[in-house]
């Protein structure tokens, strides 16, 4: 790795570190100004040449994708930074992110075509430009943005890649504490085959997932969702249709906005029936994304599936009269696709208000299932706690050993923001595997078609529910008579 020359002693190095918490925050403090956050798989920091941080990086991680000379307080007022960094899919959905990722620099203000071929060395550099390219690469893209004349989160990435602001002063990272990680432990001690759980899990409702996914997608004509996209009206029905729904089954719930322009969050309780601050949180996004330059953006797989798991599970707590030892959270969050956006204001919220948060599982693209392929679960095969993930693998092979169990390189949903908070945190996802489906990010993500399965869905929804009960505890409440 190439530092730069003595003559750029004084520039600050901007470091895009492949991510390995366990390595790069042994020691938080040493790096604790110079962390910048992380997007996907790649941790941002600033550090000055001659500090201990860069050389506490460069000895413990070693993993390192670049390092660059790049000052980061020399852009203007109202700038900032933009990363974009290519998706872990299949090779069959690989073959049009170049060609994507062009059209999408195209339409932001600034760049035109001429400006992109390959080689290219950074375009764009004047001092009036609204978007710079600071770095390219075959994965990933570094912006500068002037967010004044460029409102960058308005426009859809290309489907294949993630993107996010990067924040423009120092992030802090929360380890998980080892209290919390011994709690995780002793309920995966305990875990075993328990004839109630199974019963209550096995009552989720196939048909009911198909009715809501249909209210939720437009499918069903009566809707009147073209889209959930974080900035449609279509996001502002569901929002409030999904309250409703989730209050119907006992839950106290709560729209929460967290930007101006976004769909709100929403977060629902279900009061523990002893005293106790414990809390245990499922949650999936229910915002969404359709084709370049489409208004359409059903999202029945990413994530309506997710979402209506989230309210199938609400559903048969209520059905089956369940009530829960701790406090229980069902969230469904906005701005996912902007970037963890929803999700990351709600993490740090509960890190500042000292939750006591036992453990959240993430549900994001549940139904697709690839021809040929047997039902799956994915797991995170990088980002989160092991212990959480542990405990998911081993009730899913209890309660659902239908599914094929492994890991995921598809990151990174919003289990990443409560982890980073320093809460135990997992995701269930599709596929043992990348990403396969065909409709990802596209306007076709309907679930009227093939791949769509719904007894998939369930199966994960019963691994979701099988970890809550495990985790809360709970009791059937019995009837008044």
């Amino acid at each position: 790795m190439l530092l730069p020359p003595p003559s750029a002693a004084l520039i600050p190095l901007f470091i895009i570190a492949s991510y390995n918490p366990l390595n790069v925050y042994q020691d938080a403090a040493i790096c604790s100004d110079s962390y910048y956050g992380a997007v996907g798989n790649s941790n941002f920091f600033w550090v000055d040449r001659q500090g201990p941080c860069l050389k506490y990086l460069l000895s413990h991680d070693p993993q390192f994708t670049s390092i660059h000379p790049l000052r980061l307080l020399e852009h203007r007022s109202g700038t900032s930074l933009f990363w974009l960094e290519r998706e872990a899919v299949d090779e069959s959905l690989s073959l049009s992110a170049k060609d994507e990722l062009f059209e999408y620099l195209v339409e932001l203000e600034g760049l035109n075509a001429p400006s992109l071929s390959e080689g290219q060395q950074p375009l764009n550099t004047g001092v009036g430009s609204a978007i710079e390219v600071l770095l390219r690469g075959p994965d990933a893209l570094l912006l500068r943005v002037d967010l004044q004349r460029t409102p960058i989160l308005e426009v859809p990435p290309p489907r294949l890649w993630k993107a996010a602001l990067i924040s423009d002063s120092p992030v802090p990272f929360t380890p998980v504490p080892s209290l919390a990680v011994d709690r995780v432990k002793q309920i995966l001690s305990k875990v075993k085959f328990d004839p109630l759980v199974a019963s209550v899990v096995n009552n989720i409702s196939v048909p009911q997932l198909k009715n809501d996914i249909r209210f939720l997608t437009g499918e069903d004509g009566k809707s009147g969702i073209e889209s959930r996209h974080s900035f449609s009206d279509g996001i502002l029905v569901a929002a409030e249709w999904l309250k409703a729904r989730m209050e119907d089954t006992g839950a106290t719930c709560e729209l929460k906005p967290f930007l101006s322009g976004f769909g709100p969050n929403i977060i629902c309780t279900y009061a523990a029936s002893t005293k106790t601050s414990e809390t245990v949180l499922l949650s999936a996004h229910y915002d969404s994304r359709g084709s370049f330059g489409s208004t359409r953006a059903p999202g029945a797989d990413d994530d309506g599936s997710g979402t209506v798991s989230i309210l199938g599970i609400a559903r048969t707590i209520a059905r089956r009269r369940v009530k829960f030892r701790t406090n229980v959270q069902l969230c469904l969050f906005a701005g996912e696709e902007q970037g963890l956006l929803g999700s990351r204001a709600y993490a740090r919220e509960l890190r500042a208000a000292g939750a006591n948060l036992t453990l959240m599982v993430q549900a994001d693209m549940l139904a697709y299932r690839a021809p040929g392929e047997p039902p799956q679960l994915g797991l995170p095969d990088i980002i989160g706690s092991p212990e959480v993930t542990q405990l998911v693998a081993n009730v899913s092979a209890i309660y659902s050993p239908e599914l094929s169990v492994g890991f995921t390189p598809a990151c990174c949903s919003d289990h990443q923001s409560f982890h980073e908070q320093g809460f135990p945190a997992t995701q269930v996802f599709e596929r043992a595997g990348p990403i396969a489906d065909p409709m990802y990010h596209n306007s076709g993500d309907l679930s009227d078609r093939e791949g769509y399965d719904f007894g998939q869905l369930k199966s994960i929804g019963k691994v979701q529910f099988a970890t809550l009960l495990h985790a809360a505890g709970f009791f059937i409440e019995e009837d008044d008579e």
